[in-house]
This record gives structure tokens, sequence and C-alpha cells, in this order.
């Protein structure tokens, strides 16, 4: 018989040599929004969420919710979740291997059903991003918990009080954790926590639904409620996003300005970017300008760390713009042991890039050229995208579907600032 399935898939085709000028809007926050939306599972309330950025881990969230049984009606910016006729406690792994947030519906689950079945995580191939701080919260809570056929099955009869300390900075984990301990009434204590901005918006909307959360440092006390409400929420700017865009604008020798920021969540990526010689001007608390005085771009030492320090999620686009730098930089990856896949990629368009254990050596080369290249996780396609945009003739980014997992109509702002960027489909 002869297979007649056709398969798609999306390229973006980008001309380099074009600097970007004008102005962009930062979408709402990617990582903020997953574990928000998953919140609305925690009450039988109407939720109210708006900013949400229009991206393929949203619709997968969205999906999941409305398999669980949940009413969901989403707007072009925002989303009204009525979760009071949740009927299914299975996140599958049809949807769970397409987005790793789909765990965190195994906290509000397991807190409010008392039940939870999820299957293993998947996502971006960065490295083993293991869930046994999840467990052992839920487990200390009194949930029974067993594995089977590639799905975690976990039981509670009621949320005992937990004090944990977290073995590792675990964010998900975190958002998992403060969401299930949200309806403990009596008071738990998380140690080590993360404390990134996204983790603090859920906590914000978590305080909305009536939970008690003071965080300390990296130390959390909950009090939470059986009977959590609804909420209206703004979902911050996407910190990241914005960061892809600075650099875009100093990569290009350009000069833009982008809207709706978070300045006081950049810290250490406008460091850098000014180490490397941008100019930063920074226009009240939610705008910012990037532009280059048309300066070499000076090298860099990295060392990715959790929030406050250098995102992980940064590291894959200032490798490109070191690969321009005038001389040697160096990039440690200390968050995930799997996150060079773009080297590769960057190699061939003539990035000189050696590999030793968790670190890059780039000596930045005259130019890049144009050239094929594949995306393998969501900051590597940025990565290539931004290298495609400063390169000799035409690049063309395969296998997109990460980027539009994290990134809102990114070549349709890019285009908007003067780069030349197109989409094609293809059909195999």
């Amino acid at each position: 018989m002869i297979n007649t399935t056709s398969y798609t898939s999306e390229s973006l085709i980008i001309k380099g040599g074009c600097k970007l000028k004008g102005k962009v809007r930062i979408s709402g926050s990617k990582n903020a929004s997953l574990p928000i939306i998953m919140s609305t599972l925690l009450t039988n309330k109407p939720c109210h969420i708006e900013d949400v950025p229009d991206l393929l881990d949203v619709k997968n969230s969205v999906e999941l919710l409305r398999l669980l049984g949940a009413e969901v009606i989403q707007s072009s910016t925002s989303l009204a979740v009525d979760a009071s006729k949740v009927n299914s406690f299975i996140a599958p792994d049809h949807l769970v291997r397409r987005m790793r947030a789909s765990v965190l519906a195994m906290g509000p689950l397991l807190a409010r059903f008392k039940k939870a079945v999820v299957a293993m995580p998947g996502g971006c191939s960065i490295g083993i991003r293991a869930i046994d701080q999840h467990l052992k919260v839920f487990e200390k809570a009194g949930a029974h918990i067993k594995v089977q056929h590639g799905y975690i099955h976990l039981e509670l009869k009621d949320i005992k009080p937990v004090e944990y300390t977290f073995e590792v900075v675990t964010v998900t984990g975190t958002e998992n954790a403060l969401m299930f301990l949200s309806m403990c009434e009596k008071r738990s204590i998380l140690r080590n926590i993360a404390i990134e901005p996204e983790v603090m918006d859920l906590i914000e909307v978590l305080r909305k639904m009536g939970a008690n959360i003071q965080v300390e440092g990296r130390t959390a006390i909950i009090r939470g409620s059986s009977e959590l409400g609804g909420f209206t929420h703004r979902v911050i700017p996407d910190r990241i996003e914005a960061g892809t865009f600075l650099v875009a604008g100093f990569m290009t020798k350009g000069d833009i300005e982008l809207e709706n920021v978070r300045v006081d969540h950049l810290g250490s990526v406008i460091e850098k970017l000014k180490e490397a010689g941008a100019c930063i001007e920074v226009c009240g608390t939610d705008r910012i300008r990037v532009y280059s005085k048309g300066n070499s771009i000076r090298p860099l030492s990295i060392s990715t760390l959790e929030y406050p320090g250098f995102p992980t999620d940064m590291q894959a686009q200032f490798m490109s713009m070191c690969c321009l730098a005038d001389g040697w930089s160096d990039i440690t990856e200390n968050i995930f042991e799997n996150r060079f896949q773009h080297v590769a990629e960057l190699k061939r368009m003539g990035a000189d890039i050696h590999v030793k254990g968790r670190t890059a050596f780039v000596r930045g080369v005259e130019k890049l050229t144009g050239a094929e290249v594949f995306s393998t996780d969501l900051r590597a396609s940025a990565s290539l995208v931004l290298a495609g945009l400063v390169a000799e003739g035409e690049t063309i980014v395969r296998d997109i579907y990460h980027l539009d997992r994290g990134y809102e109509r990114l070549d349709e702002k890019l285009r908007n600032l003067g780069a030349v960027v197109e989409r094609q489909t293809s059909y195999e």
C-alpha cells in the first residue's frame, strides 16, 4: 500500500545585511503564561488571563485544558477559563511529548481532585530535566506515586503540610509545588526555590486566588485554601523575547526601541550587552532602546546561572553575537548539559567555535555567510535567525517548529523593523 500521508514543515528565508530600525512591542511571557494557565485547574471559578502570547505552547496548553473538560474561550490576546466541569485527570502522552510544561497540570489536578495521571515529559532536546523534585514534594504531602507504561499515576487522600528543600533550583518544580500547596490550609515551607520573574508572576496569581504566600530570599511560606477563587491577571512581558530583540538590534548595527518590557527583569542581559559595546537607553519602566555606534563587538565571558544570573535561555543568542566579536569569547552553560546543539549549525555559517565540556570558546570572525541550517530547540532557533540577519547572502532556517513554540510572530516583527524575512511552507 502506498503511504499518501503528507507532512508540512516551515522555514524562514532570511537575507542578511539589513540594520533593524523602529519600534517593536514585546509579547506576554510564554514561560509565565503556561503555569498560570495550568493554575486555573485549581478552582471552579472563572479565570481571565490577559496578554497571553499566541504561541504553539499556549495552544497545546489550551488543548490540554479542553481535553480535561475545562471550557476555554480564546481571543488574540486573552484566555477565559472555566474549569468547573473538569472530568478527566489524565494528561496524555501526545500532548506532554509536545510540551514539557504539561507536567504543570500534575500539581493542580492532584491538589483539587486528589488524583492525576501524567505522561512522562518531553519538549526541547536540551538535556535531561528530571521531575524527581516535583514528585518528592507530592510524596511528602502524602501522595502515592507509581509509574506504569510511561505514565505517572498519583493519588492522595488529604494534603499534608510540607517542609522541603529542593536539591537543585528548579523552575517547574517550584511552580508545581506552589500550585499544589496552595490548596493546603496548614503552613508549608519550600526552600531553595526558583525566583525567576515567571515564578513570581505565578505567585501573584495564587495570591489573587486566595493563597497566602510569603517569599524571603529563596524560601517560600505557603498557607493555602481548600476553596481557591478565580482571578484576572495580566501576564508579565517576555524577558527572553526582549533580550533576543536587544541582541538583534545591536548585532545588526541598528537602532530599535522595545515597548512593553520589564527593565528590572533584564539586568544581566543589559549588563552583558553594554560590556559588548551596545548603547542602551532605559526609557521609563516599560521601554528600552538599543543601538550601535558602529564599533566592533567586544568579546565576552558568560556563565549561565539561575535568576538573577545570566539566563540560559539567552545563551544561544549571545553566542551568535560573539561569533562576530573582536577576539575570543567563552560561554559556559551551567543549567542544561546539552544546550550547545546550535554550535554545529553556526559553524556551517562560518563561525569558529570549539566546545570543551560545558564551555564553548568562540573566536570572532570577520563575517558569517548564509547557509541552510536546522533548528534543534527553541533558543537555538532564535540564534540561527540572528546569525542569518547579519550573514552575507541568504540563510534558510529549517524546521522552525520550536521557534513558533516561544516567539509570537517573530518573522512579522522582524519585517516591521526592516529585516528581509520570508516564511515558507513545504510539503513532503
